[in-house]
């Protein structure tokens, strides 16, 4: 009788042992849950604005794929060697030695420039064109306009105001792949070279617009 006594007290005992470990309920596998990762509660990933490629933009596709004149090439020469190694790029660098600037830019220490392309150079009558070419003075004017200390990154054309080698003022805008300097669209962007970053550009621009 007396062992059925205690076998009977010992019931609920066992019974609350059985429910404790089928929930894992010890104090030991607490503390291991409380380690594992914590679960995804769910929340939509923050957006972040695309950053632009290096080199980016439509007139990219027009640049050599190799030797000098390909991006590869052109990150190992003075900016102004890069450019006329550019068949996109042939007249500026026309106009850049007729202007006796190849030194100073290739001289240069981390610069900026923004190359017209041939055809935004086409865009301006051939007269004008003429006669800008025949002058010196307003050609270098023009050409160095171009040209802004330090090398600039997409970020910072996003809502940028640059004081030129010229003396006037270049402001850029936008974001991602789609940036203005001025009224000219930058249709193939950030490209390196040795001493420059350049934004090939559609539109020749103008001092004083």
């Amino acid at each position: 009788m007396i062992t059925n006594r205690r076998l009977v007290a010992a019931l609920p005992l066992l019974a609350l042992a059985v429910s404790l470990t089928a929930c894992g309920g010890t104090s030991d596998q607490t503390n291991t849950d409380t380690d594992a990762a914590p679960t995804s509660t769910g929340s939509a990933p923050i957006a972040t604005e695309p950053v632009a490629d290096t080199p980016f933009g439509t007139a990219c596709s027009a640049v050599p794929a190799s030797g000098e004149g390909s991006f590869t090439g052109m990150a190992d020469d003075p900016v102004a060697t890069a450019a006329s190694n550019n068949p996109v790029l042939s007249t500026l660098v026309a106009a850049v030695k007729k202007a006796g600037l190849v030194d100073t830019l290739n001289s240069a220490d981390g610069v900026t420039v923004f190359a017209p392309t041939n055809d935004a150079f086409a865009k301006i009558d051939k007269e004008t064109l003429t006669k800008v070419l025949a002058d010196k003075k307003t050609l270098t004017d023009i050409l160095t306009y171009h040209v802004v200390p330090g090398r600039k990154t997409p970020t910072d054309l996003r809502h940028g105001r640059f004081t030129t080698l010229q003396g006037g003022t270049v402001t850029t805008t936008g974001s991602g792949r789609d940036y203005m300097v001025g009224d000219a669209r930058v249709v193939c962007g950030d490209v390196p070279t040795r001493n420059a970053t350049v934004y090939i550009v559609d539109t020749v621009l103008m001092p004083g617009k």
